[in-house]
């Protein structure tokens, strides 16, 4: 066989492990009980090779689970131990330094056997619904507070599935059907992808992967390489303020490029919070390594090779959050670290990097029951929303776009099926984005309501309400976010907090920011703005 056809063979075999992972992925979205997964996309999924580095990834998946669980699959392998794998194992954990940063992610990792020889590993994760204890919610003051705690183990062995786990589960949440339901489906989707890859596997006539993997993470290393290389040496600092619970939290980075490898140091963020909005160091990892690819290599396929170009480094703070530190929102400061990341590198890289935008979702979880003394039901209820994106170099930024994470939005229609909620308004909030040459994203106007007879309370879990997003190169800031009842009363933009009987919560998602120097739009965009109502006439 030539070296040319040995190149398109292993290129071939590439794109069908892609493939692959990428059936495993559907499976999950298409059996998962919760909304957060089958509608907004919630979860990863990825195959690795026996060493437990990472091959391949689905596209459906958000940065913060595909590459946590990068580093996740070394935890199980080192705490369950090569001897104690079998044919039909799944192990598990929602461990949030071992796994993906909070307790409401679950971890499930299956080894694949090929007849007695291990020849991969199945990883899948997805955010539940409920995990007991306080709630999803950023007021614990430790981890033992936000819920049960699942340390790396067996959820099933030999196929036999762990009843104990199962038992425990359903005595420690509020949704028990939709959790132990998710838990079946992140089973399924290892299993799904173990027996497409043996077909794969037989069909080719592959006894290992060693041959593919050693082709996969050579070319991925040579590409990042040759990318890093052509990009300015040194350094460059950024700081970005945040709304933080109750004061404001900074966040500073430095990025530093050395000809090998891009480093990103946290020193100097904000001291660990006694709130519930601290990172674990796992997290914080998955986001900057996001937001370099973004930059250095977006069109390099994700696996080992391509992360391990990127360190992350931090004393202990905010971003990296020791055990037992409340974590259970870390997402919106996680979620901030890209942008944070990314004017570091508009130093190094000017007219090459978007604009802040609104970063953080703005989930919104409702615990809704009914009024007392009247019939009805209770429910958990989480619901995914996006802010506008920040303005790119030559394009306005995209509107209600949840960018770092890349979840789908939620409709409503199945939002209003899993409780007794109304949605009366979710459209686009005018004048929220940034004005520049390329105006930012726009955030969105959300209005819920208890059906008749309820009542909720609900986790705030936002951001950008004091510290709106920032411009870029000349840009303005976007609109900040606003979170009060229809009658005008104020709330807190995080904690949880009570909705009575008849009163409708109103959201204000914040904007993006603009890129480059409003005095240079064109008139017609901004005619076209007018006509589609994104800005009002008058508007500075």
């Amino acid at each position: 066989m030539t070296d040319a056809t040995m190149e398109i063979r292993m290129q071939v075999m590439w794109n069908r492990l892609i493939s692959v992972v990428e059936e495993q992925a559907m499976t999950l979205l298409r059996t998962a009980f919760s909304t957060s997964v089958r509608e907004a996309g919630d979860l990863s999924a990825g195959v690795f090779d026996p060493m437990g580095r990472m091959l391949a990834q689905a596209v459906t998946g958000t940065p913060g689970h595909v590459n946590t669980m990068a580093e996740a699959v070394l935890h199980f392998i080192t705490e369950i131990g090569r001897d104690n794998m079998f044919p039909g194992d799944t192990y598990v954990t929602n461990d949030p330094w071992k796994g993906t940063g909070h307790l409401h992610d679950i971890t499930m990792v299956s080894p694949s056997f090929k007849g007695d020889r291990l020849v991969g590993f199945f990883a899948c994760t997805a955010h539940v619904v409920d995990v007991g204890g306080r709630g999803f919610g950023a007021d614990g003051k430790s981890v033992y507070e936000e819920g049960i705690q699942i340390p790396i183990m067996k959820f099933a062995e030999r196929g036999e599935v762990n009843g104990t786990l199962v038992t425990l589960l359903r005595s420690n949440v509020r949704e028990p059907n939709q959790v132990v339901g998710d838990f079946y489906s992140l089973a399924a989707c290892n299993e799904v992808g173990h027996r497409r890859l043996i077909d794969m596997m037989d069909e080719i006539g592959l006894t290992s992967l060693d041959d593919l993997g050693a082709f996969i993470f050579s070319r991925t290393e040579a590409a990042m390489q040759e990318r890093i290389r052509a990009l300015p040496q040194g350094a460059w600092d950024n700081a970005l303020d945040t709304d933080g619970y109750d004061e404001p939290v900074r966040l500073a980075a430095r990025v530093e490029i050395d000809g090998l490898r891009v480093n990103v140091d946290f020193g100097g963020s904000a001291p660990v919070s006694r709130w519930g909005i601290n990172v674990p160091i796992i997290y914080t990892k998955a986001y900057a390594s996001y937001a370099l690819k973004c930059v250095v290599a977006p069109d390099i396929p994700n696996n080992w090779a391509s992360l391990e170009a990127f360190t992350i480094s931090s004393p202990e703070n905010i971003l990296n959050a020791p055990r037992p530190a409340p974590v259970s929102v870390r997402h919106v400061i996680g979620h901030l670290v890209p942008d944070l990341v990314l004017g570091a590198l508009a130093k190094a890289l000017p007219g090459k990097v978007l604009a802040e935008g609104a970063a953080a979702l703005w989930n919104i979880h409702m615990s809704v029951r009914p009024v007392a003394g009247q019939a009805g039901r209770r429910a958990e209820i989480l619901m995914f929303n996006s802010g506008g994106m920040g303005a790119r170099p030559e394009l306005d930024g995209l509107s209600a776009t949840a960018f770092p994470s890349g979840v789908m939005t939620m409709p409503i229609e199945a939002t209003e099926q899993t409780g007794p909620i109304i949605v009366w308004r979710k459209e686009l909030r005018p004048d929220s984005g940034g004005d520049g040459e390329f105006r930012g994203g726009l955030g969105q106007v959300i209005e819920i309501e208890p059906m008749p007879g309820h009542e909720f309370d609900f986790s705030a879990m936002f951001d950008r309400v004091n510290h709106p997003a920032k411009g870029r190169d000349g840009g303005g800031a976007g609109a900040s976010g606003s979170v009060a009842l229809d009658d005008g009363t104020k709330l807190k933009p995080k904690g949880w907090q009570h909705v009575p009987q008849g009163r409708r919560l109103v959201l204000h998602l914040p904007g993006g920011g603009g890129y480059g120097d409003p005095a240079r739009r064109s008139d017609a965009a901004r005619q076209d703005d007018l006509s589609k109502g994104y800005v009002t006439e008058g508007r500075k």
